[in-house]
């Protein structure tokens, strides 16, 4: 077919345009090459990925009760870290039916609880983009030892879902990069049946009904872990207020479930603001409590900013929970080998808090615990430290960490002990953290050279002479 001149002539711009592009394209991600599958955590090499830092997510999630279906749109805002072919995002047993990056339709697969997204153009290292995946099906909760043997995850409740994914469940309802080292804002958007309350984290922006639905809006602008993250959903009772500090509270509470006494609204505003004054200042802009029937969860959550509680209701429980608001949700474990950051201060939150209210000391609890497990007791034998990912959530994780901590106060003093504790949630504050960070900040600040007592306490598989 011929062409007139003028076409000649536009034919001609098109291919330098199109080749002008082309050129652009290669010179955005020069070697682009795919991100790591994992973040490379000892524990879990394949939770987390590579190639990119998340920055925020938008969830939106429809929930129907009667038959489990999750229906769902997250939208990820993200930084490539290297010029990037393809990444990856961490998604267990859920269909994909679309993904787009930056807007534009992406190749995707599955293998495992991999999504392998290969964009339309590579992307340059240093750039922002936008990756939205839409899903849905039937989200299945996580079992085995890790968990104390218990389900962990996405739960169906009598009326709803209860939501708690420590530590490698957040993909189970969302695509995400789920590793503690990748943390980001969040906004969540949970849709459910009228009469149903759809509760998370952060503060709540909107809510309303329309069309027999329930529509929730919340969101957590400080940085999240995604195991922290919750859209529990059911038939509850919200209190809000604010403790006698300030902070904004919201307690749901089911209706039906036996508290067993315990006022949450209360003791969760009364603990909220001594640990303000022990730990630092409150991390986040509000506190709270989701109290809700799930039995087969045989723990409570520190889900950030309100604790989920299920079978697991004690005051001792509630005051360890908001303690993980400055141990484990604002300063988080770097890997899950130092999970003992997080137990082992909780736990010891619940001494300090016996202490504050006058019945037994923190010495009292350590040597009550010391003295119930005698030297050829298998507790000795894990390695607090390190305690390997089936046995990280062992009791020895939490009372043995705590008798670290003790061990620590007895060794500098009062003084050194309690200048320690907020100077290390302000030193890391929304970050991530390492035990040699901790035994480096001990050591500046009693002027104490402690590898010793950090070595006899959290590394051997021996019962330690008392100090």
């Amino acid at each position: 077919m011929a062409l007139s001149r003028s076409a000649r002539h536009r034919t001609r711009l098109l291919a330098l345009a199109t080749a002008v592009a082309a050129a652009c394209t290669v010179a955005a991600a020069p070697g682009a090459s795919p991100g790591a599958p994992g973040a490379g955590d000892p524990y879990f090499p394949n939770l987390g990925n590579g190639g990119f830092d998340a920055l925020h997510y938008d969830l939106g999630v429809r929930y129907a009760p009667d038959t489990d279906r999750l229906d769902g749109r997250t939208t990820i805002t993200a930084r490539a870290t290297q010029h990037l072919g393809s990444f990856d995002l961490d998604l267990q047993q859920l269909d994909v039916s679309s993904v787009r990056v930056d807007g534009a339709k992406a190749r995707f697969t599955r293998s495992g609880d991999e999504l392998t997204v290969t964009p339309r153009s590579p992307l340059r290292k240093g750039a922002r983009f936008t990756v939205r995946v839409d899903y849905g099906g039937v989200p299945e909760p996580l079992g085995g030892p890790i968990v104390f043997g218990s389900k962990y995850g996405w739960m169906k409740t009598p009326d709803g879902v209860f939501v708690a994914c420590e530590p490698n469940a957040a993909s189970t309802w969302f695509p995400s990069s789920d590793h503690p080292g990748d943390k980001a804002t969040y906004d969540i958007r949970i849709d459910a049946p009228k009469g149903l309350t759809g509760v998370s984290n952060g503060r709540l922006v909107a809510s309303y009904e329309k069309h027999g639905r329930s529509y929730a809006h919340w969101r957590e602008s400080r940085p999240m872990a995604t195991y922290l993250a919750t859209a529990t959903i059911g038939k509850f009772d919200v209190r809000t207020g604010t403790t006698p500090g300030g902070i904004p509270v919201y307690v749901a509470s089911d209706p039906t479930l036996p508290t067993g006494g315990v006022d949450f609204y209360q003791v969760t505003s009364e603990a909220t603001d001594y640990w303000s004054k022990v730990f630092g200042p409150y991390p986040f802009e509000t506190t709270g409590a989701i109290v809700d029937d799930m039995p087969d969860a045989e723990f409570s959550l520190e889900t950030q900013s309100k604790p989920v509680y299920s079978a697991v209701r004690s005051e001792s429980t509630i005051v360890h929970e908001l303690a993980h608001q400055w141990f484990g949700d604002s300063v988080s474990v770097a890997d899950w080998h130092h999970i003992w950051l997080n137990e082992g201060f909780a736990t010891y939150a619940q001494w300090l808090w016996s202490e504050h209210k006058g019945k037994a000391t923190a010495h009292d609890s350590f040597l009550k615990a010391y003295a119930a497990r005698p030297a050829d007791s298998d507790f000795w034998k894990v390695r607090v430290g390190d305690p390997q990912r089936d046995t990280m959530f062992a009791s020895a994780v939490y009372q043995r960490g705590a008798m670290t901590l003790q061990a620590l106060r007895e060794r500098i003093g009062d003084k050194a002990f309690f200048e320690l504790l907020p100077a290390w949630t302000e030193q890391h504050r929304y970050g991530n953290a390492s035990t040699e960070q901790f035994i480096a900040l001990a050591e500046r600040i009693s002027g104490q050279q402690l590898d010793d007592l950090f070595d006899t306490w959290l590394f051997t598989d021996s019962r330690p002479a008392l100090p």
